[in-house]
């Protein structure tokens, strides 16, 4: 399968996805704490959760990750989700990764997934159109209703 959660053994990796994915943004300066990640992650209270991906025919290769958290709608009276940060690696894309990992996240709520991302990034915003998903007026933010 190529989407799973990710698993403490993965923090290394979610890590390094996310040091990469700032420097793709031209942020080279991250750094990230492993051991702070990991207790956020794995702890007694988890405050996030990563899907993880792996390329067709290639176990045990990260190819990229979806990192979230659970939000609520007050307005529609349920949970959702908050993609906090969807990244699939260069040498990864244009296989369906990132779509992957949207309709994993989709399948785990009936209430809305929600993210932000840059202004300016057409391919972004051609690739969440292709989803579906909606620009929410007056944010750089979509919302991907069931």
């Amino acid at each position: 399968m190529p989407v799973r959660d990710a698993v403490f053994e993965d923090v290394e990796e979610i890590c390094a996805l996310i040091e990469e994915h700032a420097v793709y943004e031209e942020k080279h300066d991250l750094k990230l704490d492993r051991a702070e990640i990991s207790g956020h992650l794995f702890g007694p209270e988890p405050k996030a959760w990563v899907l993880i991906c792996t390329p067709p025919g290639r176990p045990g290769t990260v190819a990229g990750f979806a990192f979230c958290s659970w939000n609520f709608s007050t307005w529609e009276g349920r949970p959702g989700i908050w993609l906090d940060d969807l990244y699939v690696r260069p040498e990864h894309r244009r296989h369906g990764l990132g779509r992957e990992l949207l309709d994993a996240l989709r399948a785990r709520t009936a209430g809305r997934v929600e993210w932000e991302m840059q202004a300016g990034n057409a391919k972004a915003e051609a690739f969440y159109a292709q989803l579906g998903a909606e620009p929410v007026p007056g944010w750089v933010r979509y919302r991907w209703r069931s």
